[in-house]
Formats: C-alpha cells, sequence, structure tokens
C-alpha cells in the first residue's frame, strides 16, 4: 500500500467468535483526511452465495471493499461451503492479479465457523485468541476485545463494548455500528 493511503482513516472493525456465535461489527464513520464525510456508512455486510451465509466487514478504500467482496462471492460459488478456501484463491488472485494489487482494502469474514483477516498481501488470518480487528481504530478494539473474552459476557456484547472503547479512542471511528451475527 502507498504511504499517502487515506483509507485506513476512517472505520474499526471487529470479529468476535465465542459461544457458538461469530459477530463482526463496524463503525459507521468514513473520514477523508481530517473531515467526516459521513457517519452512517455500513461496512459490514452479509452475503449469501447460493445460500450459503457469509458476514464481511471491510476497511479502506469503500470501491476497493466492494470489488474484493464481488471477487468472494464469485470465490464462494465456485466452493460452496468452504470460506478458507474461498479466502485462500482471492487472496491469491489479490496478489497477483496486476488490477487487484492496487486495491487498498482489509477483510475480515465468517460464515459462523471459520473467522479470518484477508490481506492485499496475500494473507489468510486466523485469529488465535478468537478476537480480530482491522482498520484505524483496530488494535484499541482488539485489545478490548481480547480482555473481555475472559468475561461471561456474549460475542455480541464482546464486540459492542471493544467498539466503543475503540470510538472513545480513535478520533477516525464513531459509535453508530452495524452488526451482524452468524451461528456455528
Amino acid at each position: 500500500m502507498s504511504d499517502d493511503f487515506p483509507g485506513w482513516h476512517g472505520t474499526t472493525i471487529i470479529g468476535v467468535r465465542k459461544g457458538g456465535k461469530v459477530v463482526i461489527a463496524g463503525d459507521g464513520q468514513v473520514s477523508l483526511g481530517q473531515t467526516v464525510i459521513k457517519g452512517t456508512a455500513r461496512k459490514v455486510r452479509r452475503l449469501s452465495p447460493g445460500g450459503y451465509e457469509v458476514i464481511a466487514g471491510f476497511a479502506g478504500s469503500t470501491a476497493d471493499a466492494f470489488t474484493l467482496l464481488e471477487r468472494l462471492e464469485k470465490k464462494l460459488e465456485a466452493t460452496p461451503g468452504q470460506l478458507a478456501r474461498a479466502s485462500v484463491e482471492l487472496a491469491k488472485d489479490w496478489r497477483t492479479d496486476k488490477y487487484l494489487q492496487k486495491l487498498e482494502a482489509m477483510l475480515i469474514v465468517s460464515d459462523g465457523k471459520d473467522l479470518l483477516v484477508i490481506t492485499g498481501a496475500g494473507d489468510v488470518l486466523e485469529p488465535e485468541h478468537d478476537v480480530t480487528a482491522i482498520g484505524s481504530g483496530g488494535n484499541f478494539a482488539l485489545a478490548a476485545g481480547r480482555a473481555l473474552m475472559d468475561t461471561d459476557i456474549d460475542a455480541e456484547a464482546i464486540a459492542r463494548r471493544a467498539m466503543a472503547i475503540a470510538s472513545d479512542i480513535c478520533v477516525y471511528t464513531n459509535g453508530k455500528l452495524t452488526v451482524e451475527t452468524l451461528e456455528a
């Protein structure tokens, strides 16, 4: 990614897997430089290629993320029920295709069982502690989420609390959340 890429300043996405559920939550703020352009964007989406449900959250350029989500849907249609395989195929294309290499975004995806981060560097990563986060406030949300995993609260409450903490710290993150849940 280029050093002048401003896209990371404008979102926080968290994924939490606990108690047979996976939750992906994202804030609604879109910023351009130091200006808030929109406060109610939906950066977490539900995909249903061939009836197979997947939730995905994205950080980075919106147009690039939508391109990647469309490609992921095609990969899922080609490999029904195999999120990890479809994600690896997307990451390979993203890393090797000259057009896709220019895309500047990251994805957190889940089918209720797997929880993965997909990057343009060709990575498909599964979080070690059942919590992952991306975007400008991602490290704040990740730290909060990991701290909350040992409590009795469920996956959605962890995601919501972690996002609240991130939005209190990161000026590029707000508290207007989109939250999607899938059962394992």
